[in-house]
């Protein structure tokens, strides 16, 4: 049987570095201000609610730079819907886990880092604050620095023997 050199390196280290490089550039321009924000109640300039009548609600009005990040991360092929299995299989319940697991993580573990930034996403759209606690408690910042270390990391050249 005839197996063609994409499906036979499927999940290898350089298919993994590939497969995340282009998604994982488009985010670090992010990095300074997720890191500058990070521990700081931000990411929600201002709450806006008008003239506070009866039966008002107020909104969230986001930073432009989360939004920016939100939205650039949302066009990447990083978002899974997908990821509570993430959440389950490595018995993820808190920040403190989550970044606990960033912090060891290796280049086998990108489809589980993209699972955790999906989980600020995606949760995010319908829940306010989630995107300002990710920035807050530092997951943003640390899931995107993480990956994008294990790629200079793995991506670099490696050397040939003779």
């Amino acid at each position: 049987m005839f197996m063609d050199n994409k499906s036979f390196n499927e999940n290898s280290t350089e298919d993994i570095v590939e497969r995340y490089r282009a998604d994982v550039k488009s985010l670090v321009p992010y990095l300074s201000w997720l890191e500058s924000h990070a521990g700081k109640a931000s990411g929600i300039s201002e709450t806006y609610g008008g003239e506070r009548l009866s039966g008002s609600i107020s909104f969230p009005v986001y930073d432009s730079t989360l939004l920016a990040f939100v939205k650039q991360a949302q066009r990447t092929k990083l978002i899974d819907r997908n990821y509570v299995y993430v959440y389950s299989r490595n018995h993820l319940k808190t920040a403190e886990d989550e970044l606990k697991f960033i912090e060891k993580a290796e280049i086998k573990d990108m489809d589980d880092l993209a699972g955790i930034l999906s989980k600020y996403i995606l949760t995010g759209m319908t829940k306010g604050t989630v995107w300002s606690e990710g920035v807050q408690n530092k997951v943003l910042y640390s899931v995107v620095a993480k990956m994008q270390e294990l790629i200079h990391f793995w991506g670099q050249e490696k050397p040939v023997r003779s």
